[in-house]
């Protein structure tokens, strides 16, 4: 798994579009994405986090002519597994059974959440 920075709402959320791509994908192609879907962004606020997301080493950068092609350097699963073992480790002192506990003890599970991680739990 490939080291990343963490990175913020709105970088997340381009990443979650360039996820969704087939790479290698250029910042006009995104601008159109993101239109579709009703964000109209700048070409610069793209630009700018495209190259933060670079940066942070979520993403690589090819110069192609006078434009960038950029592909991502870590999967979806891998900056997920990345992010909760951070949360694991600074908030639960590494302990799964602390999070769980906290959860638990919070009442966010459910009893159906209850049911489907002993089934989880006995299938491993």
């Amino acid at each position: 798994m490939n080291q990343v920075q963490k990175l913020s709402d709105t970088e997340m959320e381009l990443m979650e579009v360039i996820w969704e791509c087939t790479p290698p994908v250029t910042s006009t192609e995104l601008l159109a994405l993101f239109a579709e879907r009703g964000k109209e962004w700048k070409a610069q606020t793209i630009s700018t986090f495209l190259s933060r997301l670079v940066d942070k080493g979520a993403l690589t950068a090819a110069r192609h002519g006078r434009t960038n092609k950029y592909t991502p350097r870590i999967s979806p699963e891998d900056y997920k597994l990345m992010e909760t073992q951070h949360v694991l480790d600074g908030l639960y002192q590494g302990s799964v059974k602390n999070l769980i506990s906290a959860l638990y003890d919070g009442d966010k599970l459910s009893d159906e959440d209850i049911a489907e991680l002993k089934q989880w739990f006995s299938e491993k």
